[in-house]
C-alpha cells in the first residue's frame, strides 16, 4: 500500500465568480482545488481525495496532481458556490449555496497510507465528528477552520462559532483560520492573541491568514512574514493555497521560518494569476530571491 505524507480531504465545487465589475467567471473550486496543487509542487507525495457527484467527473481535470493520486469520493450533488466581490482586492464578497456535497465518512476513505490528513472543508457538515476521530486514529490531522465555522442556512452562508472547538482542537496538529475565522473561535481581535488562544484550546500549529502578512504560532514563538503579490487577480484561494504549500513543506522537513516564508512566496505569486497554482517549487524559489531576499 503507498504512503503518501499528505492526503488533501474535501469537496471540490462548480463557482460563479461575479467581480466588482460584473464580470461573471464560472470556474471549479473549492479548498482542495487550490490546496492540492500548490502542496504537490512543493515536492512531497500528495494524494487528493475529492467529494463531488459522479456526472461531475470533469471537476477532477481541475485537481493539478497526477491521476494516480487522485479520487473521487462520491457524493448525491456536488457543492455549487456564487462569489460576488465588491472591491478590487476581492476582501470584500457576498457568497451563497444553491447545493452542498454529502459528509465524508470514514469509511469513504481512500485505500492508503498517509502521514497528515488536512481537512479542506468548506462549510460545516464537510466533515462528521466520527471522521476526525477515525482519522487520528491513523495519523495527523489538519484543518481549515472554515469548514466548522460556514453554515450553509437556505442557501445564504452564514458564520457560527465551533460548538465542539473544546473537544476537536487537540486533535489538531495543524490549524489555519483566517483573521475573521480566528475572532470567531476565539473572540480576539488581534491575531496573535487569537493564535496563542487557539493553542491554548489545544491545536498544535496555527496558521492565520491576513491580506497582509501570514502569522504561525507553536506554542514558543510568533512568526509573521508578509504578502507581497505585484496584483491581486488571483485571490480567490488565498488560504487554501498559503496552506496547501506551507503542510507540504513541514511534510518535507522544512522548520517553520522555511515553510512559511515558502508558503508566503508562493501564495504572493499565485495571487498575480486567476486560478489553481501552476508553477513549481523552482518558480517560488525565484520569487523568493527576487521579492524576500531580506528574509532569507
Amino acid at each position: 500500500m503507498k504512503r503518501y505524507d499528505l492526503l488533501i480531504l474535501g469537496p471540490a465545487t462548480r463557482d460563479v465568480n461575479i467581480d466588482y465589475t460584473g464580470q461573471e467567471d464560472r470556474s471549479a473550486g473549492g479548498a482542495v482545488t487550490f490546496c492540492a496543487p500548490a502542496a504537490h509542487a512543493a515536492n512531497p507525495s500528495v494524494f487528493a481525495a475529492v467529494k463531488i457527484a459522479p456526472q461531475d467527473a470533469d471537476i477532477m481535470d481541475s485537481i493539478r496532481v497526477p491521476e494516480e493520486d487522485k479520487a473521487l469520493l462520491p457524493s448525491q450533488y456536488t457543492t455549487l458556490m456564487r462569489n460576488e466581490y465588491f472591491t478590487a482586492d476581492r476582501e470584500r464578497r457576498n457568497s451563497s449555496c444553491a447545493a452542498q456535497s454529502d459528509p465524508i465518512l470514514p469509511n469513504e476513505l481512500p485505500d492508503i497510507e498517509w502521514r497528515l490528513c488536512h481537512l479542506a472543508g468548506l462549510l460545516f457538515g464537510d466533515f462528521p465528528n466520527e471522521l476526525i476521530e477515525a482519522l487520528k486514529s491513523r495519523g495527523m490531522v489538519s484543518a481549515d477552520a472554515q469548514g466548522f465555522l460556514r453554515h450553509n442556512e437556505g442557501g445564504k452562508m452564514v458564520f457560527h462559532d465551533w460548538a465542539d472547538k473544546q473537544t476537536y482542537l487537540p486533535y489538531m496538529d495543524f490549524l489555519k483560520t483566517d483573521a475573521a475565522e480566528a475572532e470567531i473561535l476565539t473572540g480576539d481581535t488581534d491575531r496573535v492573541a487569537a493564535a496563542k488562544r487557539l493553542y491554548d484550546w489545544g491545536a498544535k500549529e496555527i496558521l492565520i491568514s491576513h491580506n497582509s502578512e501570514m502569522l504561525v504560532y507553536d506554542g514558543r514563538q510568533i512568526r509573521t512574514c508578509p504578502v507581497r503579490a505585484r496584483n491581486l487577480s488571483g485571490r480567490t484561494g488565498r488560504g487554501d493555497t498559503t496552506f496547501g504549500s506551507y503542510l507540504a513543506m513541514r511534510m518535507s522537513g522544512a522548520d517553520i521560518r522555511e515553510s512559511l516564508l515558502y508558503a508566503t512566496a508562493c501564495v504572493s505569486l499565485k495571487m498575480e494569476t486567476p486560478g489553481a497554482f501552476t508553477g513549481t517549487k523552482s518558480d517560488v524559489e525565484k520569487y523568493i530571491r527576487e521579492f524576500y531576499s531580506d528574509c532569507l
